[in-house]
């Protein structure tokens, strides 16, 4: 279908050319965009400046619409008009295509062009609304370079944080030695262990490759902090802390050590394959890598947020979790106390407004600029609130630094990014053969993975296809693809473990841990962006049976030797100079006081003795 099969001009262009009224605003800011899109192979006039040389097109269709000229003579209008002119781009036209041979797509188009010519002020309304003062492609060069520091400081945090703790974690005198895991898992698996476990150790389980790694990482994430070879940092990045991860087993499964690998491993498709890359000569930015990073920050949240309402738990649906979740997480902060004292209505409205942004504001992530800079805000806002009254590691900076790739150029204050109009210049640098075809087909294996992922959240118990089943379970030892949803289930209890020591059987003295609730008089700390990783999974322990936990039986068997590497993980050990003969775990029911009951006593916490959770034990019937 055309609107005008027939017309021609005597005198065509010698390139396409696309005339538009340059007294329309509206017209103004979209012919920017397309001007930018078709990279020089579109002339653009105003009718006012070249009309006239074409008499054989009607003035007022100049009023009208918007006008193309092919270099063949013929001429289209209106939504055709766009259509063709976009040909250039490959990634366009599919437009011109579907208006040829898709029944009614032709006719639809000319309906809503027409009604966005007649309003055009409306139009133009709605356009500065969703875009802004500038509708043309964005452009993330700024957004790569701060996301890449950020990572970069994330990966430093996680290997430091990491690297005080291996060797009470899993070194040779620590809870669980990488040293004996690995030859237990090769003697049960066989020649799979390797693919099931892609760890470095492998090679070298010692104690000096564990800090080699951990110090290692630290190197290469100063290199990504600095911009020094970023893709090669990168690289180097995720097999490090892949390798530590495989390592160490129970302490390393959380959300944010996966959702890091994720993350990392994408950016190493996003970043400048150059050894030190300047901004003048930047290659562009992967437009698939880009949006597999993006698509990740939509799974998590989405996930995060589904999850909570398909579990089954009812205190998400009628708003009540934050009456539990204060007091319940795994290390709480003092302003999670403070938060607990809030009124009811308060606590309901922040459940409400949590699912909003987990469930809503994620599908913005797609939308123009302020609708997608209104997403980053509303969640980097979120992730805040949790990381005051949480102490969740580095996952709350990991979720802001992928919302920083929700801002574009034009953005980004002049003071932190780049001009637009050098940033405009920066696609000079060519790209590399790889960074084009690997997201490529990256994207081809990862998408159908995440598509089904997402699904699982809104339907858990869907049975999952053979063929995608086969990929994941092939994929999964790397962490490159993940599931997420934190607090699925909230739980509405509070046990704690507490560990205690005698000589004589009669007098016991408690250990001390340095960030999990003990001392009711201590307040809540603070530890995040670092993770106390034994801390946490304390915290897990209390959820099931020593049975279902063999680390923590290690853990009472490394105090009983007295263990330096493992009791310098405590913030307190009563038997500093010899280990004690006995030990036993008592089971207690904490909760956090109320105001009127902390300013009586002083205490931040009240508890419970409910029974024991370990009997007592000792290095003779261990």
């Amino acid at each position: 279908m055309t609107n005008a099969p027939h017309l021609r001009v005597a005198a065509p262009p010698p390139r396409p050319l696309l005339i538009w009224d340059g007294e329309c605003r509206f017209c103004r800011l979209w012919i920017e965009r397309w001007r930018e899109m078709t990279h020089g192979d579109i002339d653009y006039a105003t009718s006012q400046e070249i009309a006239e040389r074409f008499p054989g097109i009607p003035s007022e269709q100049f009023q009208k619409s918007v006008v193309f000229i092919d270099t063949d003579g013929e001429v289209f209008v209106a939504a055709e008009a766009v259509y063709r002119s976009l040909q250039c781009r490959s990634s366009k036209r599919w437009m011109s295509w579907s208006y040829d041979r898709i029944p009614g797509f032709a006719a639809i188009s000319e309906i809503a062009y027409r009604f966005i010519a007649r309003h055009r002020r409306l139009s133009s309304a709605v356009t500065r609304l969703l875009w802004g003062n500038d509708v043309r492609p964005p452009t993330y060069f700024t957004a790569r370079r701060w996301f890449l520091r950020a990572l970069g400081f994330i990966y430093l945090i996680a290997f430091v944080s990491l690297w005080v703790q291996i060797d009470g974690l899993i070194g040779a005198n620590g809870i669980s030695p990488v040293s004996e895991y690995l030859p237990a898992a090769h003697e049960q698996l066989g020649a799979h262990a390797f693919s099931i476990l892609p760890t470095l150790c492998w090679f070298n389980a010692s104690d000096v490759f564990l800090h080699f790694l951990c110090g290692g990482g630290v190197v290469l994430s100063l290199l990504l902090i600095f911009g020094i070879a970023p893709a090669v940092s990168l690289l180097g990045l995720f097999v490090f802390y892949l390798s530590l991860t495989i390592a160490g087993q129970t302490f390393l499964s959380f959300q944010w050590d996966i959702l890091l690998l994720e993350t990392g491993f994408l950016a190493i498709f996003f970043a400048p394959w150059q050894l030190w890359p300047r901004r003048d000569r930047e290659p562009p930015v992967s437009r698939v890598a880009l949006f597999l990073l993006k698509l990740l920050l939509f799974k998590l949240m989405l996930m995060s947020g589904v999850v909570k309402l398909t579990s089954g738990d009812d205190c998400w649906w009628n708003l009540t979790a934050l009456d539990y979740h204060y007091w319940s997480q795994p290390l709480p902060t003092v302003f999670a106390w403070w938060g607990d004292q809030h009124a009811e209505w308060f606590k309901k409205f922040s459940v409400a407004f949590c699912l909003v942004v987990e469930i809503v504001v994620p599908f913005f992530i797609w939308k123009p600029r302020r609708p997608r800079i209104l997403a980053a805000g509303l969640i980097i806002f979120l992730q805040i609130v949790i990381a005051v009254t949480g102490n969740y590691c580095f996952f709350n900076l990991l979720t802001i630094a992928l919302c920083l790739l929700l801002i574009d150029d034009v953005a980004w204050p002049r003071w932190v990014g780049t001009a637009r109009c050098a940033v405009r210049g920066a696609p000079n640098g060519r790209a590399l053969p790889f960074s084009t075809w690997a997201p490529a087909a990256l994207i081809i294996l990862m998408l159908p993975l995440n598509a089904w992922l997402i699904f699982t959240a809104f339907r858990p118990e869907a049975r999952w296809p053979r063929a995608i089943a086969f990929a994941y379970r092939h994929i999964e030892p790397f962490r490159i693809v993940n599931g997420y949803g934190l607090f699925r289930v909230m739980t509405k209890e509070r046990r704690e473990i507490v560990i205690e020591g005698s000589n004589d059987g009669i007098d016991w003295a408690p250990y001390e841990f340095k960030w999990k609730p003990g001392d009711v008089m201590r307040a809540p700390g603070w530890c995040a962006p670092h993770q106390p990783r034994v801390d946490w999974q304390m915290w897990f322990a209390a959820l099931g049976i020593p049975q279902q936990n063999p680390w923590f039986m290690r853990l009472l068997e490394k105090l009983l030797e007295g263990s330096p590497p493992v009791t310098k993980l405590l913030e307190r050990n009563p038997f500093p100079d010899k280990p004690p003969r006995y030990l036993r775990a008592m089971f207690y029911d904490y909760r956090f006081t109320t105001a009127e009951e902390h300013r009586q006593s002083g205490a931040w916490w009240k508890r419970r003795e409910l029974r024991e959770y370990v009997p007592t034990i000792s290095l003779g019937n261990r």
